[in-house]
């Protein structure tokens, strides 16, 4: 028999407790460190300054 419901989204902010605020840029604790990590690496890979073999030892 076919399931045909559709899976619902999953709720990630959960798992963290919490998401990205811009104010983590200038917060010295462990997890706003990382989420603006995060968040600075998956800005520059979406506008294509990921780190890539043709660019790593570019200057951007």
């Amino acid at each position: 028999m076919e399931n045909n419901k559709k899976k619902q989204p999953f709720d990630s902010s959960g798992i963290a407790g919490r998401t990205f605020d811009f104010d983590d840029y200038n917060k010295d604790d462990e997890v706003s460190s990382g989420l603006a990590e995060t968040h600075e690496q998956m800005s520059d890979h979406y506008a294509g300054r990921g780190d890539t073999v043709e660019n790593r030892d570019s200057e951007v």
